[in-house]
């Protein structure tokens, strides 16, 4: 199923079914300020289902979209980190936190960090507000492609997997972008890990970086 919003100002009944699925441990597609991407809450047999469609190996963690640091409990907030979300978000910039308590495997990389990014796209903010938890973000995207700009590239990538199951938010066509920018502030300094949309020189001009 393919609902078309407005990606500025998203329609709150068509989000209603948007909740409705992820609520219900579905999947969906939806546009971010970067690429399209598959989400679900973080549920085990809601990452289970998602690692299949992305045949995505358990050592490779899925990132998570919030809207603000206090989203998600369980992860250790630096005074770095807190300055470089302060100075960057919404933005793309990903940040890499040391994970604490009781957090799904899917979600924590081998060195037990939780990927985390406030995106900027407002469609997505808004569906993010009315689930008042965070939503897991990976390309839509089959291995080894290119990560989906569109719907209809959604909806081939779907189709060819054999699931007609999840739902596709079509915010338009997206325009080409670099990647997020990606620090890891389990270390002191952080460290750049890839520079993508925010450049290694805007950090160092708020945090110092290894």
């Amino acid at each position: 199923m393919i609902i078309k919003i407005n990606p500025d100002n998203p329609q709150e009944r068509l989000l209603r079914k948007a909740v409705e699925v992820l609520t219900g441990g579905g999947l969906i597609a939806y546009p971010t300020e970067t690429v399209y991407g598959f989400g679900c809450l973080i549920r085990p047999d809601a990452l289970a289902e998602l690692a299949t469609l992305k045949s995505r190996e358990p050592s490779k963690p899925f990132l998570l979209l919030v809207r603000q640091p206090e989203e998600i409990a369980g992860l250790v907030w630096s005074p770095a980190a807190r300055k470089l979300a302060a100075a960057f978000w919404p933005g793309a910039l990903t940040l890499a936190l040391p994970g604490q308590g009781e957090l799904p495997a899917r979600i924590l990389s081998e060195e037990g960090t939780v990927a985390v990014r406030a995106t900027p796209h407002e469609g997505v903010r808004a569906l993010l507000a009315a689930l008042a938890e965070p939503i897991t973000s990976t390309s839509a995207n089959s291995p080894g492609e290119a990560p989906a700009v569109s719907a209809d590239e959604v909806a081939a990538v779907l189709n060819a997997a054999g699931r007609l199951d999840v739902v596709i938010l079509d915010g338009g066509a997206l325009p080409a972008s670099a990647p997020s920018t990606l620090v890891d502030c389990a270390h002191e300094p952080p460290r750049v890990v890839r520079a993508g949309a925010i450049t290694t020189e805007a950090i160092t001009q708020v945090v110092e970086v290894a």
